[in-house]
């Protein structure tokens, strides 16, 4: 029940609307037994009192109760619905804060259609919580009250058996569907899960599925889960069956009791016999307040498994947070306009005995790293696949914490910043810099949102991306499809540098940004990362040995250790691991053009 109790203390907030729309719910409930009973009284009446006058004030309460219940449903479902929006919208972005907060370590844990399905579908999920749980359980429990008050003042033998009827249709009922449907709800939700991640990885992976003749394979699994769906989906179904069955049931038989035992208290006179309608169509409308508790505890099961899952993201404890007393930024430092940054106050980085590991009992990824890259100097990280170049990059903007050893900027470790502060100081370009599904604009303010349209086109004109820009037909306003579609590989790295450009950072980290690029766009991109780089101190993680001497230092790693550092010549003297990856790639860069003539002549 702590799940429950979590996702009760979400309406705090909305306590006061919850209130009101519980108020408006009695009324609604109450109209209804109103006018129900009203009418049978006035009816009855009429034809025992032909007096007129007599009729005056059912008529009226009739009328009233007509129109109140119209407008307190409208008023009640309004304010309900308002409160359960309000609930998911808070929901969905404090799951999403949480999420940023875990990227991109902790976030590795979860499937992309995982994440999305708790984000979405779980969230959406929780409009129970209100619609389903609290409003209706508290004005059953009210109108309950009501009805045994009301048939107390006929007699308190009709009131208990009543209170006995709505009792068990709104508790015993209930709490037989929760106990058939707790089990099966718990699974819908997992099963629901399963299928949306199955679906979004189909529909990702769809051209490697259709390359390698596996459509049909995946579509049978796909098939299979959602046959698993469908199977708890009609269980659930069948129990919903059941419950309405009984809630008819008693209905009917609490109806034929309130009448049975009535007619004998009218024939002894201690009750008139024009009420004789009215109580039993009074019980009637007082069902409409308890019907709806039995569909509330069969699918708390699954609400509750889909709370469990959201809860499970915003009760994740970040692996890094800031500190208690987070340095500010530096006030000395304030930003200045674009390009003022360069070669003015760059920032010295250095890592000292630094080793870390992706999971306790995993093996570290990193070894004893210590290095220094001076204020505007250049430090390239090169190495084999799985050497640990990214994950320096990686602890450089405090994405994971070292597990021993210490990292600092401008002499002060890195935990002791704010983390907006720290992440505003290092510009990014990786190797997968991720381009909205947006506009050209709505990308570059990304880096600086109060950027001027002119200080965005410098930086397309520094990142060597003029001739692009000149081409999208709608200039800054061009959309560029999802992962930036519209744009080749090579003009995506030259959008991540503009960016960075904007950014001004005096921290420049290169996660691998030539990776997969053709040598002519690899010297394009290089050509304006150059720019980039000048004045700033500048991080370079690759695997790729072009343009070298331009690094003060190159920093050789296998096996996450350093087992060479010096500069490009000094590396290629000695003969060593540098030595044989340059000339694996030398040899590779000579024979493309041997390769491209062959291929041209057949």
């Amino acid at each position: 029940m702590r799940t429950l109790a979590t996702l009760l203390r979400l309406l705090a907030p909305f306590r006061w609307r919850v209130v009101l729309a519980v108020i408006l719910g009695v009324i609604v409930v109450a109209c209804n037994a109103g006018l129900l009973g009203m009418a049978a009284y006035l009816i009855s009446d009429a034809a025992l009192r032909p007096l007129l006058v007599t009729l005056t004030l059912p008529i009226y309460v009739v009328r009233f109760a007509g129109v109140g219940r119209a407008g307190a449903r409208y008023t009640e479902r309004l304010v309900g619905h308002d409160v359960t929006f309000r609930l998911l919208a808070q929901l969905r972005v404090r799951v999403y804060r949480r999420l940023v907060r875990l990227a991109p370590g902790q976030v590795l844990g979860y499937r992309s259609g995982d994440l999305l399905s708790r984000l979405v579908a779980d969230v959406d999920e929780l409009q129970h919580v209100y619609l389903r749980v609290v409003g209706p359980f508290l004005i059953a429990g009210v109108l309950a009250i009501l009805t045994a008050g009301i048939f107390t003042l006929f007699s308190p033998v009709l009131a208990w058996t009543a209170l006995a009827f709505l009792a068990v249709t709104g508790i015993g009922i209930p709490l037989l569907a929760e106990r058939l449907g707790r089990r099966v709800g718990a699974h819908q939700a997992g099963a629901r899960a399963a299928l949306r991640v199955h679906l979004v990885d189909g529909i990702q992976g769809a051209q490697d599925l259709l390359a390698f003749g596996h459509e049909r394979a995946y579509q049978a699994s796909l098939e299979e889960h959602d046959g698993a769906l469908a199977r708890l989906q009609r269980r659930m179904a069948r129990i919903s069956g059941l419950e309405r069955a009984l809630n008819d049931a008693l209905l009917s038989l609490g109806m034929w009791t309130i009448l049975v035992l009535a007619i004998p208290l009218v024939a002894r006179q201690h009750i008139g016999g024009v009420y004789l309608a009215f109580l039993v169509l009074v019980f009637l409308a007082s069902f409409e307040a308890v019907q709806p508790l039995a569909p509330a505890l069969q699918t708390l099961g699954r609400t509750l498994a889909a709370g469990q899952r959201v809860l499970a993201v915003i009760e994740s404890t970040p692996a890094v947070v800031d500190a208690e007393a987070a340095l500010p930024a530096r006030a000395d430092q304030p930003t200045p306009a674009p390009g003022a940054r360069s070669g003015e106050c760059p920032l010295a980085l250095a890592f000292d005995r630094v080793s870390f590991a992706y999971g306790r009992e995993e093996e570290a990824v990193l070894r004893n790293i210590s290095f220094t890259v001076p204020a505007g100097g250049r430090v390239a990280i090169v190495g084999p696949s799985g050497a640990g170049k990214t994950t320096i990059i990686q602890l450089a903007l405090r994405f994971h914490d070292p597990a021993t050893g210490t990292i600092r900027l401008d002499g002060e470790v890195l935990s002791q910043y704010a983390l907006r502060d720290l992440r505003a100081t290092l510009g990014l370009v990786s190797q997968d810099a991720y381009i909205f599904n947006a506009t050209l604009r709505a990308n570059l303010l990304l880096a600086r949102p109060a950027a001027t349209d002119d200080e965005l086109i410098a930086a397309l004109e520094r990142a060597r991306l003029r001739a692009c820009f000149d081409s999208l037909p709608n200039g800054l306003d061009s959309w560029l499809g999802e992962h930036g579609e519209r744009l080749s590989a090579g003009e995506r790295q030259r959008l991540a540098t503009a960016r960075v450009l904007l950014q001004d950072a005096p921290v420049l980290l290169l996660d691998e940004p030539t990776a997969n690029l053709d040598t002519l766009t690899e010297g394009e991109v290089l050509d304006a990362l150059e720019v980039a780089m000048r004045g700033r101190t500048t991080v370079m993680a690759t695997h790729r040995l072009f343009r070298m001497e331009r690094m003060h230092e190159i920093l050789v790693l296998d096996g996450g250790q350093i087992v060479e550092r010096g500069t490009h010549h000094q590396l290629l003297a000695a003969q060593g691991l540098y030595r044989r990856l340059f000339d694996v790639q030398s040899g590779m860069l000579a024979s493309e053009p041997a390769r491209a003539e062959e291929a041209l002549h057949g």
